[in-house]
């Protein structure tokens, strides 16, 4: 074969490998956009997750730095929640009002230098109605000043990986004159926000449509409108001033699914429910929950040493459900995988190990896999016997 023959042949191979290259490309790339949804939005940034695995279903300009407005709120409740559940605070504590929180701007009721309120009613205002007075009263009362509060919610971004957001106060009202404000960005605020929904009962507030404080003399209505006017909204968080525009982290459940919709910087409120809107109809007509365990369901034994029974069943911690495609044909597994040495004495609800779940193969998520009952330890002569028979056991495993 002469030279200039080889050659030639060389680059029609090149050219076929590349076509082959660019097909193989352009379909992959076909495949990812065919499942995306085709919004057209108005807002600056947009964000669809699904609860259970914090997957994102749809991205805008996702990472895109905005201030948040109220939606500042999530971290101030998410902060108050762990205190609940760290027994620092109580829904029934009595706060008294300083002159600090009573001087707060925007969205208020209207505290008085002095007066008293429960932390139910104060948290009930901030979720309901995003009174600012209230989250100072709150964030003073839990960490003795708003700048210690301020400082702990900055600790907590960076413990949950938000490295595009800051906080430069708790009620997300414009900074002063010179300082940067709080920002923050739709991925954050989705994790943030999927952070605050492991405190279930915080949709017992924000779920809310009308209450009131102060007995009834003062009313309260929801600044999300969905919670009233579409299925399934319970939550989460509005958001408005001049300069962040209008915002809201709404989520939702239907059918054994939860999503997180989040919008920033939307022109006008109406626009800001629409988009949110828009996303939900979407998750909810486009998946349906796999479920893979529900709560206390027993998983398998798993042998006991040194107990007084040689076996304990072990249950899962709660439910667990997956969201796929409707017709996808993705694949949920599961693996169960225990502590190492089982050794009574063992409490009922004792987490012995965990069932960790994959879908097409990738891990999704971890359900701790506790103990059904109590395993005492056994008497000296249980014991023995149970080490002679798994000395017998081992023998016979040997000669099989």
């Amino acid at each position: 074969m002469t030279g200039g023959r080889y050659r030639k042949r060389v680059y029609l191979q090149y050219i076929a490998s590349l076509w082959v290259v660019l097909l193989v490309l352009f379909n992959v790339s076909f495949l990812v956009l065919a499942d995306q949804p085709n919004f057209s939005f108005q807002s600056k940034s947009a964000l669809l997750m699904e609860v259970t695995t914090g997957e994102i279903i749809y991205e805008e300009n996702a990472d895109e730095r905005l201030p948040p407005a109220s939606i500042t709120k999530i971290m101030t409740l998410l902060l108050t929640m762990e205190a609940l559940d760290s027994g620092r605070a109580n829904l029934n504590d009595v706060i008294r009002v300083s002159e600090n929180a009573m001087r707060m701007g925007g969205s208020q009721i209207y505290l008085e230098v002095g007066e008293e309120m429960t932390l139910n009613d104060l948290l009930k205002s901030i979720a309901i109605a995003s009174a600012n007075d209230s989250c100072v009263a709150v964030a003073e009362y839990l960490y003795g000043t708003e700048e210690a509060f301020v400082k702990r919610m900055n600790e907590r971004a960076e413990e949950l990986g938000l490295s595009n957001t800051y906080f430069y106060n708790t009620t997300g009202l414009p900074a002063d004159d010179g300082e940067d404000g709080n920002y923050t960005t739709a991925r954050d605020v989705g994790i943030m926000s999927r952070e605050l929904l492991k405190h279930s009962e915080i949709v017992n507030w924000t779920s809310i449509w009308i209450d009131s404080v102060r007995n009834g003399e003062f009313g309260l209505t929801n600044t999300n409108r969905l919670v009233r006017h579409y299925e399934g909204v319970d939550g989460l968080k509005t958001g408005y001033t001049t300069q962040a525009k209008y915002c809201l982290s709404a989520t939702g459940t239907r059918n054994g699914l939860r999503f997180i919709a989040i919008v920033l910087g939307a022109p006008t409120s109406n626009v800001r429910f629409n988009e949110i809107t828009s996303m939900l109809n979407y998750g909810f007509n486009t998946f349906a929950a796999h479920e893979v365990v529900k709560r206390d369901q027993i998983i398998q034994k798993v042998r006991v040493s040194r107990g007084k029974i040689e076996e304990v069943d072990v249950v899962a911690v709660k439910d667990f459900s997956v969201a796929l495609r409707k017709g996808s044909d993705e694949q949920v597994t599961s693996q169960i995988v225990l502590k190492e040495k089982i050794i009574a004495p063992i409490e009922a609800g004792e987490v012995l190990g965990e069932l960790v779940i994959l879908k097409s193969g990738q891990e999704i998520g971890r359900v701790d896999l506790k103990a059904k009952e109590d395993v005492p330890r056994g008497s000296i002569f249980q014991i023995i016997f149970q080490m002679l028979k798994n000395l017998f056991r081992s023998l016979a495993n040997l000669f099989r």
